[in-house]
């Protein structure tokens, strides 16, 4: 399905890139590893052209471009992009999730802020449980129970990121915590992007992302045992060691601005022996009635989506080709300015 060199630069993009789930990702057959592993190096490019490129709308844009590319069959002649070409037409992957993705992904190139913990979820929904949706797809679990459970494991682990980065993110201004939360607490944004302090206020926010994404990461875990069974010891892997962050960021006292979180490689062994343990026992235990939890309002329309309910033709949401208009527009406007200042 996938050219056997794409597959190797896949491979070592997400060694380098992300070492979580290449540890989890060790765990998965080959028949979910391998277009996983593409899967996240196209996912990977996307955000890392966004997040650390100068001009992110154009970097939008030419990812707009290259999704259009790779739904005519004719990808971009790069690795990823050919692997993911492969993986749409071997699952037959609904374009609106990853375009979910490119619309969380022009979110950030606008420098959209979130006021409160829904618009949160909101986004997560669509940089994280986006792609939970379409490791679901690549499993071929279409099951809308099993894709909102999914879901609720992508939205835990964005906002397990964000409760860890609160700090990074502020010096390179950026703010992902509720402003309504700010606001509550008497915070100025800019005042606290000049000086990041670990305040006993910004403590306790990071303490209620991480209260919010453990409530959903013990939700997703009702979801594991509809997945392929050769596929369950992965997933656990996942949803511990994403986890795992969220305790670390515990340990130092919800301090995410003077420390980075970080899992060592005993820990993500015992992590994964835990994980083999708990997808053993879903082999006897009952379904757990979790199950059938309506999906977050948040998430829905990915579990739609990915679940076939919705038209196969569902194209671009209004927002985000609202989104892309205002990058259009901020890209004319530049381009105007450089002309004019020559």
């Amino acid at each position: 399905m996938i050219a056997h060199n794409d597959l190797e630069h896949c491979r070592s993009v997400i060694k380098t890139g992300s070492l979580s789930f290449h540890a989890a990702s060790k765990l998965l057959p080959s028949s979910v590893r391998d277009p996983a592993l593409a899967l996240y190096a196209f996912c990977r490019l996307a955000d890392d052209e966004v997040d650390e490129g100068n001009a992110k709308g154009r970097a939008v844009l030419d990812l707009q471009e290259r999704l259009d590319l790779a739904y005519r069959g004719t990808p971009k002649n790069a690795p990823e992009d050919r692997a993911f070409a492969a993986i749409i037409e071997e699952f037959d992957m609904p374009r609106a999730l990853p375009e979910a993705l490119l619309e969380g992904l022009a979110w950030d190139a606008v420098e959209r802020r979130y006021k409160t913990l829904s618009d949160v979820r909101s986004y997560s929904a669509r940089v994280a449980s986006a792609v939970g949706a379409m490791m679901c797809v690549l499993m071929r679990v279409r099951d809308p129970n099993a894709l909102a459970r999914a879901c609720d494991l992508g939205v835990a682990m964005q906002l397990t990121n964000i409760a860890r980065d609160v700090g990074e993110d502020a010096h390179q201004r950026r703010v992902y915590l509720p402003t309504d939360w700010l606001q509550e607490a008497g915070m100025e944004i800019e005042t606290f992007f000049k000086a990041p302090k670990p305040t006993r206020e910004v403590r306790s926010m990071v303490r209620s992302l991480l209260a919010e994404a453990h409530r959903l990461y013990i939700r997703s875990e009702a979801g594991i045992s509809t997945l392929p069974l050769n596929a369950r010891c992965g997933i656990f892997a996942a949803r511990y060691i994403y986890a795992g962050i969220s305790g670390a960021v515990r340990k130092n006292q919800h301090d995410s601005i003077n420390f980075r979180a970080r899992t060592s490689k005993a820990t993500k062994l015992r992590l994964i022996g835990k994980s083999a343990i708990r997808a053993a026992g879903t082999t006897i235990m009952p379904t757990s009635p979790v199950i059938f939890a309506a999906p977050l309002p948040e998430v829905k329309f990915l579990v739609d989506a990915a679940g076939g309910t919705e038209p196969k033709l569902i194209g671009r949401t209004e927002s985000l080709l609202d989104t892309l208009a205002e990058l259009k527009s901020r890209e004319v406007h530049s381009y105007s300015k450089g002309i004019a200042a020559e």
